[in-house]
């Protein structure tokens, strides 16, 4: 081929030019004027604004516009008829799954959303993993001091060598997990559940929980007034007291790991930019700001890169090795069963 000219090489540089620009707005619709992110609201409504709402609305002029609560039925409805009112909306696990079976949600773009630093376990195609929370033990530091506190669900279940009114929830998940552990079955043999051999374990602590809580902040309070010495919780609520000194600790060994999580609702009408919301989740010096206000940490886990010294103990991330997985997809098949069970046990005497 003959060398080309200073005016050919021009005109081929700014045809080239023009063609990566017209690919890159063909990329970019529009920006709106607002997106609207469904979420939980509450206390996590408050962090997620300041972890990544206001740097989303700085950085692309769009008004990020929240709204609450959380609502499967509500999620099927819009996406059924074509009158979808949300960009972005959290979801709960085993919800999830269902959405993602019934077509009602959108693919994640992994070429705008990246995943790359994310566990294996944390990458659904159409599931954003927002966040991760663990169900863990809480006890008194007053009552177990110096590492006297159980290590173990075997250990928790020891209730000769680890003596006190315990609390555990109301309801089949993380319990029936516990159980099989405390009866000496593996982390990564838990899933299927028999429910039987559960049942049986868990007769045996029945008679020394004095509290089956039902809210998330119910364990860390009796816990804080010392109506029992032990209970089960969620970690950030745990932290929550922690932080303003109350006199409690977590014992993170064999905690039931759960994952927040956001989709994008089939027939969104900003999928583009819900999609960028979800990458400014992603980000691991936000999830690190996540992270310091509720002690749930994101999935990227260069996050902890970015988190406080004083914070790190309390973040699940810190552990995932000594946890293990709540399956969500067996729940979604097996949940009534297993609430059917739990609550005809509760019933039972003995």
């Amino acid at each position: 081929m003959k060398s080309m000219n200073r005016r050919e090489a021009l005109i081929l540089g700014g045809a080239a030019a023009f063609t990566a620009s017209s690919e890159a707005m063909a990329q970019e619709p529009p920006k709106p004027a607002q997106i609207v992110v469904n979420h939980s609201g509450g206390s996590m409504g408050t962090a997620m604004r300041k972890a990544f709402f206001n740097g989303f609305e700085k950085k692309y002029g769009i008004r990020v516009v929240e709204t609450s609560p959380a609502d499967f039925g509500k999620l099927r409805a819009m996406v059924d008829s074509g009158n979808v009112e949300w960009d972005v909306t959290e979801i709960g696990g085993q919800d999830a799954i269902r959405a993602t079976q019934m077509k009602l949600v959108e693919k994640i773009d992994d070429k705008i959303v990246d995943r790359s630093k994310y566990p294996e376990k944390a990458r659904s195609p159409y599931v954003f993993a927002s966040s991760v929370y663990t169900t863990i033990i809480g006890y008194r530091t007053d009552v177990f001091k110096g590492g006297t506190q159980p290590k173990s669900w075997a250990d928790w279940w020891d209730v000769k060598k680890f003596p006190g009114a315990r609390s555990m929830r109301d309801h089949p998940t993380d319990n029936l997990e516990f159980a099989l552990i405390a009866d000496g079955v593996p982390m990564d043999k838990i899933y299927p559940i028999d429910f039987d051999r559960a049942f049986r374990k868990l007769d045996q602590i029945k008679p020394h929980v004095s509290v089956w809580w039902a809210t998330g902040q119910q364990p860390a309070q009796l816990l804080l007034d010392k109506e029992v010495v032990l209970a089960t919780g969620w970690n950030g609520r745990f932290y929550d007291l922690i932080k303003k000194g109350g006199p409690i600790e977590i014992e993170w060994n064999q905690g039931a790991l759960k994952q927040g999580s956001f989709v994008i609702p089939r027939g969104a009408k900003n999928p583009y930019w819900g999609q960028k919301m979800l990458a400014e989740m992603s980000v691991p010096q936000q999830q690190a700001v996540y992270a310091s206000e509720l002690g749930y940490p994101g999935l990227n886990l260069e996050a902890l890169n970015f988190v406080d010294a004083k914070v790190k103990p309390y973040l699940p991330t810190q552990y995932i090795d000594k946890q293990f997985w709540i399956d969500d997809s067996w729940y979604a098949e097996n949940g009534s069963k297993a609430l059917e069970l739990w609550n005809a046990w509760k019933l039972k005497k003995g």
